[in-house]
C-alpha cells in the first residue's frame, strides 16, 4: 500500500475513533462503552481491509482521492434514495436549480436501489420537448448504464448532446431520446383566464421566486376578469401535474396564499432544526372562491405539501391521479472546499398528521390522464377537448357555489 493511501487510512481511522469515542462517552452512561469500542475497531479494520484490497487487486489503478470520495458517496447514498454527497460542481448545480437557472436537459429524477426513475420533465426543456415522461426508467446515458452520477451526466456544457435510453411501461422495447443540453431558465408559472371567470395557474416547480410569481399571476387574472366582466374570479384551477417539487418554504408560501389559518405542514426529525410546524397567516387571496388542484404521478415533494394542505383544510378539491409519494425533507449542508451533503433530516406530515411517503396523496376525484399525457409546458395551449383532468375540473367548478366573503367598501 502506498504511503498516501496509508495516510488516508490513518485519517479515516482517526475520524472513526474520534466519532466512536464521542459516541462511547454518551453510551458510557448505560455501561456499554466496551462493546461500542470493540465494534468501532472491527468497523475500522474492515474499511482498511477493503481499501487495501481495492488498491492492490482492482483491475486498473484507482486514484486515492477518487476511492475516498466514492466511499463517502456510498456511505451517504445508501442511507436512502434522496440523500447524497455533493462535490463542488454538484452543489453549485443545486444552488443554481433552486434559483431557476442551470444547464442540462431538464429532468427531475429519483433513485431507488437499482433504478433511476423520472419524477417529471420540467416544462420547456429539451427532455420535455422530446417526450420524456414521468415514470420513465433511465437505463443508459450515452450508451453507459445509469448509475449514482446520473445528475452529473445529464448536466453539462450548453450545446452538447446526450442520449437517453429509457424503459416505459406499456412498451416492449426501450425508447431512445437524443437531447441537446441548454441553458435553462425555468419559469415557475403560467396563467390564463378560462370561461371569462375561472383562473388557471400552472406551477412547474417550486423555486425561490415561485410564491411571488404566483401572487402576481393571480392579481393579473383578477384585474383581467374585473376589466372584462366586472366580476371577481369565480374559481381557480391550480395545476401541479408533473411538478417535481423544490424548496419547502416556496410550498408553504403557495399554500398560505389560499388559507386563512391552521397548520400547513409539520415535520419530525432528530434535531431541533428538523422539527417544525408552518402555519397559515390570515388572508385568502381568492377571498374564498372555489379551488381545484390537478395532480398526477409526477406531482412530488413540495407539490404534495400544497395538495395535502389544501385537501386537509377543505380548501380545494384534488383532481387527477395519486401523487408520487415523496414525504421526506432534505437539508443541504455545506462542507469544506465547496462541497456539501444533501441529507434527509425530516419526515413531513400533512395538517391531518398523515405521512405520505411512499404512499402519495389520493385525489378526491380520480381521473386518469390521457395516454401520453397532455402537453403541459408553460408555453403550450391548453387542450380543452382531450385533457380529461382539466375538463373534470371545469365541470366541478361549474357546479360549486361562489363563496366570496362579503366585503364592505
Amino acid at each position: 500500500m502506498t504511503l498516501k493511501t496509508r495516510g488516508i487510512l490513518v485519517l479515516v481511522i482517526g475520524t472513526i475513533l474520534g466519532v466512536g469515542l464521542s459516541v462511547g462517552g454518551r453510551v458510557l452512561a448505560t455501561h456499554e462503552w466496551p462493546a461500542a469500542r470493540e465494534l468501532t475497531w472491527e468497523q475500522t479494520r474492515l474499511l482498511t481491509e477493503v481499501m487495501e484490497r481495492v488498491k492492490r487487486d482492482y483491475y486498473e489503478p484507482v486514484d486515492d482521492a477518487e476511492l475516498f470520495e466514492n466511499a463517502i458517496r456510498g456511505m451517504v447514498g445508501d442511507l436512502d434514495r434522496h440523500s447524497a454527497f455533493l462535490d463542488a460542481d454538484e452543489y453549485e448545480d443545486i444552488r443554481i436549480s433552486t434559483s431557476g437557472r442551470y444547464t442540462g436537459v431538464g429532468l427531475e429524477v429519483s433513485q431507488t436501489a437499482d433504478r433511476i426513475i423520472v419524477i417529471a420533465p420540467i416544462d420547456g426543456t429539451p427532455a420535455q420537448r422530446a417526450g420524456v415522461q414521468a415514470g420513465d426508467e433511465i437505463m443508459e446515458i450515452d450508451d453507459v448504464s445509469a448509475d449514482n452520477n446520473v445528475i452529473d451526466k445529464l448536466r453539462g456544457q450548453a450545446g452538447t448532446p446526450v442520449t437517453l435510453l429509457v424503459r416505459r411501461e406499456g412498451y416492449d422495447d426501450p425508447l431512445t431520446f437524443h437531447l441537446t443540453r441548454q441553458k435553462i431558465r425555468v419559469a415557475s408559472e403560467r396563467h390564463e383566464v378560462l370561461n371569462h371567470s375561472v383562473g388557471y395557474l400552472r406551477l412547474s416547480q417550486f423555486n425561490e421566486t415561485t410564491g411571488e410569481e404566483a401572487r402576481r399571476a393571480i392579481d393579473d387574472m383578477m384585474e383581467d376578469t374585473q376589466a372584462t366582466s366586472g366580476h371577481m374570479l369565480t374559481g381557480l384551477i391550480l395545476d401541479l401535474r408533473n411538478n417535481p417539487g423544490g424548496i419547502l418554504h416556496s410550498a408553504v408560501d403557495i399554500s398560505d396564499l389560499f388559507l386563512d389559518e391552521g397548520v400547513i405542514v409539520s415535520a419530525e426529525g432528530r434535531t431541533p432544526e428538523s422539527r417544525f410546524t408552518r402555519m397559515a397567516h390570515h388572508g385568502d387571496i381568492l377571498d374564498g372562491a372555489a379551488m381545484i388542484v390537478l395532480v398526477n404521478g409526477g406531482s412530488a415533494s413540495a407539490s404534495e405539501i400544497v395538495a395535502g394542505a389544501l385537501q386537509d383544510r377543505d380548501r380545494a378539491t384534488i383532481v387527477g391521479s395519486r401523487t408520487f409519494g415523496k414525504g421526506l425533507v432534505q437539508t443541504v449542508m455545506p462542507l469544506s472546499k465547496g462541497r456539501a451533503i444533501k441529507l434527509t433530516t425530516s419526515r413531513y406530515f400533512t395538517p391531518s398528521g398523515d405521512s405520505i411517503n411512499e404512499i402519495g396523496i389520493a385525489p378526491d376525484v380520480y381521473v386518469e390522464g390521457a395516454r401520453g399525457q397532455p402537453d403541459q409546458s408553460l408555453n403550450a395551449v391548453l387542450d380543452r377537448e382531450h385533457d380529461t383532468q382539466l375538463l373534470e375540473a371545469l365541470a366541478l367548478l361549474r357546479n360549486q357555489p361562489v363563496m366570496h366573503t362579503s366585503m364592505v367598501d
